[in-house]
């Protein structure tokens, strides 16, 4: 039997995995002291503001927090002087701070884990957390040459942090999330998106590639299979939350060996109060027959080894492995 490590690259490079890979059980996900000393709400907290000053709120209920945008809470409230609103948090950090990290990433057994880090929000995101959705993308629009100059800033912040995680932790795997599309549509169109949001990410996913990082898995449940020749460019080896209104069987031919698609579960039609074991049955065994064993991981749409209401994610992951002994022989 193949380690979970393994068996995951033997399904991203098109080998022979002896099962599916189960959501996110290759990755061993390890903080960081950035994350540990930068606020963030919890299930059925509101009004937390972070380092970079967003104020966000979770509401009980709800697969995540999100970001409150009025006249006392917006952080740029004026793109042409993001200067004076957006100041980035330092990431430098004692040996000290960093130890536990260190301790933790150390005691994980590198044949069988991957060493993940992970990045919340992305780079389109936090432009959206610091102005408002609305003005965002009006601001491409009516202010592109500010956005470029606030996307440099945003990015060259991350490559920083980079620098840290992998000097400190020496990751296998990086989790960066940016959601960039709705259910049905991106936010940006693919021209837009090469312009604004696909050179950072190069430079990004760059970066760890040429410093140990093995697998890039970026997170983005949404519609986004028109920015999936952009992902490829950008190093991407795992689309993560790709949902069922892209069309996953034709992605999966189409791109197959090149990307690999991790989701096909939409969280909303397992993870709801009434949710049972049955409909959980049901739409795993949807997903995995309809996508097949090739170049697919199944997994809900969320962004992390969680789900909204309790038992949700052990029940698709017991599902997903009875699937595993049905497909693969």
């Amino acid at each position: 039997m193949l380690s979970k490590r393994q068996n995951l690259l033997e399904t991203l490079r098109g080998g022979k995995p002896d099962r599916y890979v189960n959501q996110f059980e290759a990755f061993a996900m390890v903080g960081n002291p950035f994350v540990a000393t930068n606020p963030a709400p919890k299930p059925g907290q509101e009004m937390v503001t972070n380092l970079w000053g967003v104020t966000r709120s979770w509401p009980e209920g709800t697969p995540g927090p999100f970001p409150i945008h009025d006249a006392q809470h917006t952080v740029c409230k004026d793109i042409t002087e993001w200067r004076n609103y957006v100041k980035a948090p330092s990431v430098e950090f004692s040996d000290e701070a960093w130890a536990p990290f260190v301790e933790a990433a150390n005691q994980i057994d590198r044949s069988e884990y991957f060493v993940t880090v992970s990045m919340i929000p992305g780079i389109f995101e936090q432009c959206h957390y610091l102005m408002g959705m609305e003005d965002c993308l009006v601001n491409f629009y009516e202010e592109p040459e500010a956005m470029h100059e606030l996307i440099d800033y945003l990015t060259e912040w991350e490559l920083r942090y980079a620098e840290q995680l992998v000097k400190h932790l020496h990751p296998d795997a990086v989790f960066h999330h940016d959601d960039w599309g709705s259910q049905i549509s991106t936010f940006l169109s693919p021209a837009m998106f090469e312009e604004f949001y696909a050179p950072a990410y190069k430079k990004l996913y760059g970066y760890y590639k040429a410093n140990g990082v093995e697998v890039i898995c970026h997170h983005s449940d949404s519609y986004a299979a028109t920015l999936v020749p952009a992902m490829i460019d950008m190093g991407i080896d795992i689309w993560q939350g790709v949902m069922q209104s892209n069309n996953i069987p034709e992605l999966i031919e189409k791109y197959g060996g090149k990307i690999t698609f991790m989701g096909g579960i939409d969280s909303a039609t397992v993870d709801f109060p009434g949710w049972t074991r049955e409909i959980v049955n049901e739409k795993v065994r949807e997903a995995c027959e309809k996508f097949g064993t090739k170049f697919y991981i199944p997994n809900t749409s969320q962004g992390g080894a969680m789900s909204t209401f309790p038992g949700v994610y052990e029940a698709v992951t017991e599902e997903i492995d009875k699937m595993s002994k049905e497909l693969f022989h």
